[in-house]
């Protein structure tokens, strides 16, 4: 809401008069008695009032604190326009500059700091301006309950909006996966799909003991995206294969031994972490930094079945993963061929399919493969179905187009690994924006 808008109407409300002082000789800022105390700042169609655009958010709270000096009751109504005027103030990406170091914190906490096209235009255009003017980048999520629980995908299953958001969010994946000087993400807390994309190309990854990473798209009808092609198949011992079917959740050490994290260290110690990381003016470094606040651990909660997972997700097909996992016959495989049947039948062959073509693929190659099944998937019935059954009505009932894996043919999985039409294909944003 415009602020002069806003101004008038806590003024014509609440009968609130302003001058230049208010009691206690509290002397309110010129450009806030601009913006509230003076008739020309609500009946101006101009901008040219003398107040710094950047410090709106700034003169509502000078609103607020002048209520509460004077000692009135601020009504209902007023509070919903002060909150509206409030959020539409907040940054969902914030940048700082720290010594040698460019900071990014994702900042929707409430959502768990999840991905919007928003967002990731921001960050493809702050991470090209820095990779040539820092030495180091750091990414973290604001809160403590999540880095990044994934993209925003009640927007993604748009006809419209879902490809332009793809289309953006996998040139940050592909500029993350080249950038040139260190990036460093900082996984403390929910760390899914869209996080996931933000991390794992990053030279450096940090893991704390809140981190929990999954790829848990095929629950919604969709796949695993963000580069998922690329890195689940060269995980080792076909863990990538379990993850990316299943969406199983790693947590804590699990999340370095499985390689999505390269270090491990406390959530306590980051701020620590942070500001050494920032005066670092090489990758020699930071490396050693890292090293040194790192704390191995040998256990790795998969490993009774490691060999069960090699073998069962070696097969070619998602009906002989599941013959072999009913062969192995104990209480992990009864589990997981329960997991994958409550997953959409559709999205297990595509995304077995996208795996095993990612395995022999460059980053760039499996990112402009998964655009097109993103585009279909938001064509297709599947993904919307998903995201309205999990997400929306949370119903936890989604009718899949496909009501088995048998009634998903071959015309229907490599559908969508057909190329679109050329203006449509992913194109890189090599050059700045």
């Amino acid at each position: 809401m415009n602020l002069k808008l806003l101004t008038a109407i806590l003024r014509v409300r609440c009968g609130l008069r302003l001058e230049g002082k208010c009691c206690n000789n509290y002397e309110l800022p010129v450009s806030v008695v601009k913006q509230i105390g003076t008739k020309e700042s609500y009946q101006s169609d101009t901008d040219d009032d003398g107040a710094d655009k950047n410090d709106s958010s700034d003169h509502i709270l000078y609103i607020i604190i002048i209520f509460k000096m004077l000692n009135l009751r601020i009504m209902p109504r007023t509070t919903a326009i002060l909150k509206r005027a409030m959020c539409t103030q907040e940054q969902d990406v914030l940048f700082e500059n720290l010594n040698n170091a460019g900071i990014i914190t994702l900042n929707r906490p409430k959502a768990l700091n999840s991905l919007n096209t928003s967002m990731v235009t921001k960050l493809l255009r702050q991470l090209q301006e820095w990779e040539n003017k820092k030495s180091l980048v750091i990414v973290k999520g604001a809160g403590d309950k999540a880095f990044c629980a994934g993209g925003d995908v009640k927007s993604a299953i748009d006809r419209v909006e879902g490809p332009r958001f793809f289309h953006i969010e996998y040139n940050v994946n592909y500029l993350i996966g080249k950038y040139k000087v260190p990036y460093i993400a900082l996984m403390n807390g929910v760390t899914m799909g869209g996080g996931v994309g933000v991390s794992v190309h990053g030279r450096y990854r940090v893991a704390t003991e809140k981190t929990i990473v999954a790829m848990p798209e095929t629950k919604i009808g969709l796949f695993p995206d963000v580069g998922g092609s690329y890195f689940l198949p060269r995980l080792q011992v076909n863990l990538g294969m379990y993850l990316g079917l299943t969406g199983d959740r790693l947590k804590g050490i699990d999340v370095v031994k499985a390689g999505f994290a390269t270090h491990l260290v406390p959530s306590k110690r980051l701020y620590e972490l942070e500001k050494l990381l920032s005066r670092c003016t090489s990758d020699n470094e930071v490396q050693q930094l890292l090293n040194k606040f790192h704390e191995p651990a040998e256990d790795f909660s998969l490993a009774d079945n490691i060999k069960h997972i090699n073998y069962c997700f070696a097969a070619s097909t998602v009906e002989e993963i599941i013959e072999r996992l009913e062969k192995v016959n104990n209480e992990w495989s009864i589990k997981t061929v329960k997991i994958i049947g409550q997953m959409c039948p559709g999205s297990l062959k595509i995304t077995l399919r996208a795996l095993q073509r990612g395995a022999q693929l460059d980053l760039p190659q499996c990112l402009k493969m998964e655009y097109r099944l993103a585009c279909r998937a938001t064509e297709n019935h599947d993904f919307p179905e998903g995201v309205r059954a999990l997400l929306i009505d949370k119903d936890n009932m989604p009718k899949w187009q496909h009501s088995s894996l048998a009634d998903v043919d071959e015309d229907y999985v490599e559908g969508y690994f057909k190329k679109l039409p050329h203006e449509r294909e992913l194109q890189f944003f090599d050059a700045k924006l």
